[in-house]
């Protein structure tokens, strides 16, 4: 599947200033690969003005995956509706795991971070969108999980979540390629430079956006995935 060949834009969402879509399109697609389907906006480190540096990027990733659910959503009820959505800030979706009695109430206002559950969670509480998590208790087994992914992003076309243990960072599956096997990943850590705005050229210049081959990953490291399942119509 090729990405659409959309022009560069940039979304203002209002809260969260102007934000770069899409920005894995443009990559040069591998054989066989398998892409999400739909929008989304390009959410990372201080962004939107909170400096999140070193423990935000779960919400970052959450938040794209919002944005994805958010632009679906809009399209198929919102509009007709009259009822847009949004995509929370950092502290909405801490003060929204307190409620749901996830976590306690310390965690709301702290640096802690999030993973793929509690990632799993916000987008059921806040768009009634159910997802399926995959554990994968090494790294180095996660290449025989590269089918169901296939299968997800071309039944779905949903964006994945992915957070680790010893390798924690959290990151956006925008697709897959089972031989050679490799994600494509689009990396929150990227840190927002007002003198020098990003481009989706510069993005995967840098390395932020791109595919990482399944060896390149941690072998001993358990991975927790969230696949989204939200239909097209």
């Amino acid at each position: 599947m090729h990405p659409s060949t959309r022009d560069e834009r940039k979304v203002n969402d209002g809260r969260h200033g102007t934000l770069l879509t899409n920005v894995h399109e443009g990559l040069p697609l591998r054989p066989k690969s398998v892409l999400c389907q739909g929008f989304y906006s390009y959410y990372h480190y201080f962004c939107d003005g909170v400096a999140d540096m070193g423990w935000g990027c779960g919400y970052r990733t959450l938040q794209t995956l919002c944005s994805w659910a958010q632009h679906r959503l809009h399209n198929m009820h919102a509009q007709k509706e009259g009822n847009p959505l949004s995509v929370h800030g950092i502290r909405d979706i801490q003060s929204a795991l307190v409620e749901m009695g996830d976590k306690p109430e310390t965690f709301a206002q702290s640096r802690q971070w999030i993973g793929s559950f509690e990632v799993c969670l916000c987008l059921d509480y806040f768009y009634n969108v159910p997802c399926k998590i995959i554990h994968v208790t090494k790294g180095s087994q996660l290449e025989q999980h590269l089918p169901e992914l296939s299968v997800h992003f071309q039944s779905w076309g949903c964006p994945v979540m992915m957070g680790g243990e010893t390798d924690n960072s959290s990151k956006g599956i925008m697709g897959v390629c089972e031989d050679p096997p490799a994600l494509l990943v689009v990396d929150p850590h990227y840190v927002k430079d007002e003198k020098n705005p990003a481009t989706r050229a510069s993005l995967q210049e840098a390395g932020w956006v791109r595919w990482i081959e399944i060896h390149e990953l941690h072998a001993d490291s358990f991975y927790n995935l969230c696949l989204p399942r939200l239909a097209a119509s």
